[in-house]
């Protein structure tokens, strides 16, 4: 569909310009200007206009795929697909599916629900049936005994574009806090532990922590360097975890937990990725350093959506609300993760750049989708 679209404050990455662009074969072909001749005008009405959103990581998929514990939704292709719409209702079209790879507790059910989920998205991709650009993102439980074979497996599925290492044996990083740990549990999976039982429990994980992640860390490393897939961190705390990561060649800091730990990354050029649901909230759900907190101090490069779609565009105009100008806000869901994941076709509004366009209009201060164009097909 070739199209103008007049009467916009188009979102750029460094200003904000009133007027119009042109859509021509899928990509952005003029910005300003007369509209050729035999071509469709569409009035934006004042709205603007952002490049489509991109999400590093989002768990929707598996929310998809398993509505609540113990349910797993009999229809693989299904549960993609409405998870496919939910992601471009959320005005996101280029998305990293983020899948957990290691099956603590489960006795199995969640490596059965990564290889439907991995089976079901590239089946809908390959067929076309996908309106969004799905890749993958794999985050690696590095202290499961079962990562590795599952890795290996899945190491080579060609929409793998980032892996990030995450250990969350209780006691550190995100859960350094062993109380909100053991409720945090409890609440999820109604696991109710007596004393000696959460002693036990805590010290089999601290085993499995020293016995599989150094060999893991080391495994994944080389595999991904083998292959140019990027690595990301996860939940860093302190600098010494910082340090260990980078020394690893990881460039990417995500969710960070505490000020010291962003700080840090920052001071070894690493680039720093935190959940949108984190702005909106004003904090994190579990304890951690707040996202609007680095934000004001500078330690802030990409936000992601992390468990709810809906919050990454809602969050880029919180930012600005609290005195951030928009287009840098707006390119930390757009420009700045294409960047970080070498998508040079996308993630700006740009004549020759893929027309991923969001048409958003302002009610009561909250971000409403009017329109959704994916390489210039219009959804919405």
């Amino acid at each position: 569909m070739n199209v103008k679209l007049s009467n916009a404050r188009i979102v750029q990455e460094d200003r904000i310009l009133e007027g119009s662009l042109e859509v021509q074969d899928g990509l952005v072909s003029l910005i300003g200007g007369p509209a050729a001749g035999n071509i469709d005008v569409l009035d934006c009405e004042g709205d603007f206009l952002l490049a489509g959103l991109i999400d590093l990581h989002t768990d929707n998929v598996e929310q998809c795929m398993q509505p609540r514990p113990g349910v797993n939704w009999p229809a693989p292709l299904a549960a993609v697909l409405a998870h496919d719409w939910q992601l471009l209702g959320a005005g996101i079209t280029t998305v990293l599916d983020s899948l957990s790879l290691g099956d603590y507790d489960s006795g199995g059910a969640r490596t059965a629900m990564l290889n439907e989920a991995i089976d079901g998205l590239t089946k809908a991709r390959a067929a076309g049936l996908l309106k969004a650009d799905h890749y993958f993102h794999f985050r690696c439980e590095l202290s499961d005994p079962a990562l590795l074979s599952i890795i290996e497996r899945h190491i080579d599925n060609p929409g793998l574009r980032l892996v990030s290492m995450m250990d969350h044996t209780p006691g550190q990083r995100q859960w350094h806090n062993l109380t909100l740990y053991r409720e945090f549990r409890r609440k999820k999976n109604a696991r109710v532990w007596t004393e000696d039982e959460f002693a036990l429990y805590i010290a089999e994980r601290r085993e499995h922590q020293q016995q599989y992640a150094p060999p893991g860390r080391s495994t994944i490393g080389r595999l991904c360097s083998e292959r140019d897939i990027r690595i990301a961190s996860h939940d860093d705390t302190n600098a010494t975890d910082v340090d260990e990561s980078h020394a690893d060649g990881i460039t990417i800091s995500e969710f960070p937990t505490t000020v010291e730990a962003a700080s840090r990354a920052r001071e070894l050029g690493m680039k720093i990725v935190m959940g949108s649901p984190n702005i909106i909230l004003g904090g994190s759900h579990s304890g951690n350093v707040s996202a609007m907190e680095l934000a004001d101090r500078g330690l802030l490069d990409v936000l992601t959506s992390d468990y709810v779609p809906g919050s990454l565009l809602h969050a880029a105009f919180a930012l600005a609300a609290k005195g951030f100008d928009l287009p840098e806000a707006v390119a930390m869901v757009t420009k700045n993760p294409a960047d970080l994941l070498g998508l040079t076709d996308r993630g700006r509004i740009a004549p020759g750049l893929r027309a991923d366009l969001i048409r958003v209009r302002l009610v009561e201060g909250v971000p409403v989708i009017r329109n959704i164009w994916v390489a210039g097909r219009q959804y919405l």
